[in-house]
Formats: C-alpha cells, sequence, structure tokens
C-alpha cells in the first residue's frame, strides 16, 4: 500500500488575519482526502506561538485549538532547521494557509525554504511582492497593465504633519479615494475616504496597521476576481463578479455577512473585458514570479470597460465562500482536486528548485 503523503497544514499567526486563517484551515481539513494524506495541524497563536494540534477539525474555527495543543517544541514534529531535532521523513510538503504579514508576505516560506522542505504557494520573492501592494503596483507599471493612480504615504510621514499629508492626496485626486495598508490583505484597514474628516481618520486607520500607507483614486467600476493556478504555466479561471452588501468589498462583507453579498459566477461583463481580465490575471502572476496560487482582482470601468489591475493575493481566502475556490469550481476543478493540485504543483516547483546547480 503506498505510503500517504505527510502534509503538515500550518494555520492562524500574528496577523489581523488570524481568523481568516481559522475559516481557510477548517474548510481545508474537512475537504483533504484523508486516505491520501496524513494531515499534522500547526497552529501559530497571535502571540507568535508555534502549537501541535491532535484534535477535532471544529474547534480551530472557534479558536479553543489552542487550550487543547502543545507547544510545538515538545512534539514530534518541530522541523524548524535550527534545532534540526526531527527526522526529515516526517513531513513531506508544507501547506502554509496563513493569511497578511508573517504568513504570506516571504517571511516563512524562507523558513521552509531553510528547511528543505516543499510548500503550497508562491515563494519568497514572489510572497513578499505581492503582500507589499506598494511593490506590487510598481511591478504591474512595468509589465505595462491599467491601474488606479495612487501615491505612497509613510506613518512618518503622518505623524510630522497629517495636514500635508491630505494636501498632497487632494493636490492629486478627488474625493471618494481608498486607503490602505501596504502590507495587509482580506480588506482589513481600507477605507473609501468621501471628505477630508474621512480621510484624516482612514490615514490614521490605515498607519495603526503598517508603516506604509496607499491612497488611490477611486474607479467607478465592476468589482472582479479570477483565481490563477499553476507555476511557469499559470492558468486563469472564469472570472467573478462581487456585489458588495456594503459600499466596498471589506473584510465585514467578505467573512461574516454570509450571502448579504453577490457573487456572481461568471461575472456579468462583456465577453471582451472576462477575456481581458483572465489575461491580466495571468500577467500580473507572472509579473511577481508566482507559483502554485493567486487571486488577482481587478476592476471594469462601468462606462469604458477598460479593465485595471487592483491586487495581487498569494494566499487567498478558501473559506467555503471565498472566491478563489468557487471559482474554480466554476471552472471545473472542484475543492478537493484544487487543494490536489496545488500540492503538486509544490512537489513540482520544489523538483525544479533542486535541480538547479550550486557553486
Amino acid at each position: 500500500m503506498k505510503d500517504k503523503i505527510k502534509v503538515a497544514v500550518i494555520f492562524g499567526g500574528q496577523s489581523g488575519e488570524h481568523e481568516v486563517s481559522l475559516m481557510s484551515t477548517t474548510s481545508i481539513l474537512n475537504t483533504m482526502d484523508k486516505e491520501k494524506y496524513e494531515i499534522i495541524k500547526i497552529g501559530i497563536t497571535r502571540e507568535g506561538l508555534w502549537k501541535y494540534y491532535d484534535g477535532p477539525v471544529d474547534k480551530i474555527i472557534t479558536g479553543e485549538w489552542e487550550k487543547h495543543s502543545v507547544p510545538l517544541e515538545e512534539s514530534d514534529y518541530y522541523f524548524i532547521p535550527t534545532t534540526a531535532n526531527v527526522p526529515s521523513d516526517h513531513i513531506d510538503v508544507v501547506f502554509p494557509v496563513l493569511h497578511g504579514p508573517m504568513g504570506e508576505d516571504g517571511t516563512i516560506q524562507g523558513l521552509f525554504e531553510l528547511a528543505g522542505l516543499p510548500y503550497v504557494g508562491c515563494g519568497v520573492m514572489s510572497s513578499a511582492l505581492g503582500m507589499d501592494k506598494a511593490f506590487a503596483k510598481t511591478l504591474f507599471r512595468e509589465a505595462g497593465l491599467r491601474q488606479a493612480e495612487f501615491i505612497i504615504l509613510m506613518r512618518k510621514e503622518l505623524k510630522a504633519s497629517i495636514n500635508d499629508c491630505i494636501f498632497r492626496v487632494e493636490a492629486r485626486f478627488e474625493y471618494p479615494v481608498f486607503v490602505k495598508p501596504a502590507n495587509l490583505g482580506s480588506s482589513v484597514g481600507i477605507t473609501k475616504a468621501h471628505s477630508r474628516d474621512e480621510l484624516e481618520a482612514a490615514l490614521d486607520l490605515a498607519a495603526k496597521y503598517d508603516r506604509k500607507i496607499i491612497v488611490e483614486e477611486f474607479i467607478d467600476g465592476y468589482e472582479v476576481e479570477c483565481s490563477v493556478l499553476g507555476n511557469d504555466n499559470p492558468q486563469a479561471s472564469i472570472v467573478g463578479q462581487i456585489i458588495p452588501c456594503n459600499e466596498f468589498y471589506d473584510y465585514q462583507a467578505k467573512y461574516f455577512d454570509e450571502g448579504k453579498s453577490a457573487l456572481i459566477i461568471p461575472a456579468e461583463i462583456s465577453e471582451e473585458a472576462a477575456r481581458e481580465v483572465k489575461e491580466i490575471a495571468v500577467k500580473a502572476f507572472l509579473a511577481v514570479d508566482g507559483s502554485g496560487m493567486a487571486r488577482v482582482d481587478c476592476f471594469v470601468d462601468r462606462k469604458t470597460d477598460e479593465v485595471y489591475v487592483n491586487e495581487i493575493n498569494t494566499i487567498p481566502g478558501f473559506t467555503k465562500i471565498s472566491m478563489y475556490p468557487k471559482l474554480w469550481e466554476a471552472t471545473g476543478i472542484s475543492y478537493s482536486t484544487l487543494i490536489d493540485r496545488l500540492i503538486e504543483l509544490a512537489f513540482e516547483r520544489f523538483r525544479e528548485k533542486t535541480n538547479t546547480a550550486t557553486v
């Protein structure tokens, strides 16, 4: 009988998207083929403590898993290379389900590289680039992708003179504008500001999450998303459209107001626009040298039908209502098959990297 593939699913994390990770992980673990995989559940608390958990999946989403787990250094599955106290055959591949900083930004991917472990998703550089919206936008510009105009403000500039920062924004854009932390996902810390007072509050909120803040012009467009899957020859899914229950698709709408926002698959846009969204999604993925998976978010201008790339998410939400798996299901790849494919791509990328000559 063929041995099961030992998959370490890592969840939780220290970012503002901790709860989203618990939701995504619960969906993934409930779907993974237990006949094919031996699943090793490793959680990271908000305080950064790594813990081995061997209890029921339904206690993850509630946070109860923390009470029924043990610090990882006391378990048989500790693989951090500085201690090297576990044989490498205890883990075949890692599936990080960590959204946001210290999970989606290349930091933990670097740990897996040092440990010599295959892992699902983008590598160190592409994860870091995808997480930092400012750098991603610079790459998208170099790739010739249309996007909203933006400016970057630093937290220290806000502290020095928030009025000067507001004047810079108002000199460049008309209201409304979007204000975002550069390094966060799931719409955490994002505000649509309609006035000077709202802009000041939005800047203050974004600065709580990051030292780098992005202010973007408002594009009056349909919010659409496209899932990407693959390594060197990525494929794009069917395009989906979001009609948010709130003014935009914010954190509450994405993960807690289930059924209130409309997710339209396929998107109700022209065939030409849908084709362009798919092309842009693949180009954006390649621009950051992506691997495994990503979700690319775009706007389709309501008047001109022009497509604007918004951002790329290298570990997109994987909950039961998340667009990444739903788009692939609509394209013909089931949730369970998608998980299998992502693990296959992790091994494929690892083999290719290990075949590279060293000096």
